[in-house]
């Protein structure tokens, strides 16, 4: 990768083209449709290769991220975050030229979508099914049932369904606790969703490890996940996916050997994987090592990981045949932690062979 001069996140298109397929396929197969979350990838290339698998409406995180795609050909978005009424003016022009859904769990915000909202916008009652986040508690009805009531009867406002993220499945430690996870949501969802609509709105539940392994998506009729695209190290060590599934890897520039602690620092730091990491075998890492080759990068190399993180610099900490083998101007990979933020600090992907993919904030 004689390409690489500086920090660069590589991706791995064939391995991406594969998650992606594999998820489509999997939704497919529970009956529902795959509406993913752009926010880890943040790349109208990458929204081409889920269009191509038959995606025809997606999820983002922002009115920047919902604009940026919608230039990219997008007529179907929805910002799952909760509406910013700060934007009101970007949302109404936005809702004017494609079909624009937001999150809403709070009243008074319904209130100024009423009174402010000049074209037709679709509002996902957004429900807090376990993560503590944001939402509505899915046990308080009263308050759904009062909140969903106004939305129904309001004027430019258009009841979508239910819409939850279960972001405490990335606390398990399972495929197995995953699957309780999604059980649980699950059936929460539909307990609220058929004491207020009688079973009639559309359930979107959307989070990579509930939609990678969960089993139990019945009244589930779409799903939202993001992080499948790349998956991480967090996903692996949850029992969500395998090290052969992650689709991108930090190349990080080694600067400085260190012999006496089997050590190198590499230009690579906090500024480009965050400061995400992992308890593993009674320590912690940021990330596992790997080495790059013309099609992509190695599995992770045993004994190697990053040790230490500032804000550029990183600390590799290798077994001694690795260290031996390295010298300054070489290049390592890091596997990152947690993708999405990797992806969104770094602001683009440069491919095995060189080829740039574009991304929000990278052109």
């Amino acid at each position: 990768m004689d390409f690489v001069r500086s920090p660069a996140l590589i991706l791995d298109p064939e391995r991406c083209r594969a998650n992606i397929a594999g998820m489509a396929e999997r939704a497919r197969s529970f009956g529902a449709r795959l509406c993913p979350h752009m926010k880890t990838h943040q790349s109208a290339e990458i929204g081409r290769w889920m269009r191509a698998e038959g995606v025809e409406e997606i999820t983002v995180s922002s009115v920047d991220m919902a604009a940026y795609f919608a230039e990219a050909g997008w007529e179907e978005i929805t910002i799952a975050f909760p509406v910013n009424l700060r934007e009101m003016e970007r949302l109404n022009g936005l809702a004017s030229r494609l079909s624009l859904s937001v999150l809403l769990s709070d009243p008074d915000a319904l209130s100024v979508l009423q009174r402010e909202m000049n074209t037709d916008l679709g509002v996902w009652l957004e429900v807090d099914s376990g993560s503590g986040r944001t939402g509505i508690p899915w046990d308080n009805t009263e308050k759904a049932g009062e909140v969903l009531d106004r939305l129904v009867a309001a004027d430019r406002l258009h009841f979508r369904g239910f819409y939850s993220h279960p972001g405490h499945s990335y606390a398990a430690r399972s495929a197995e606790e995953i699957r309780e996870i999604n059980r649980s949501c699950a059936g929460r969802l539909r307990s609220l969703r058929d004491e207020l609509t009688a079973g009639e709105a559309v359930i979107r539940m959307g989070d990579t490890p509930c939609c990678s392994v969960g089993e139990d998506f019945e009244g589930i009729e779409e799903w939202s996940p993001g992080n499948f695209v790349f998956y991480d190290l967090m996903q692996e060590q949850i029992g969500a996916c395998r090290e052969q599934q992650i689709a991108c890897a930090l190349a990080c520039p080694v600067v400085a050997r260190h012999p006496q602690r089997l050590e190198v620092t590499v230009h690579g730091g906090a500024v480009h994987l965050s400061k995400d990491r992992l308890e593993e075998n009674g320590g912690v890492h940021y990330g596992k090592v790997v080495r790059f080759d013309e099609d992509g990068w190695s599995a992770s190399l045993e004994g190697c990981s990053v040790s230490r993180l500032s804000q550029e610099h990183g600390l590799l900490s290798l077994s001694r045949e690795v260290f031996d083998s390295v010298r300054p101007g070489d290049l390592l990979g890091v596997l990152p932690v947690h993708s999405c933020l990797t992806a969104d600090l770094m602001g683009g992907y440069l491919t095995p062979q060189g080829s740039a993919v574009d991304h929000l904030r990278g052109g």
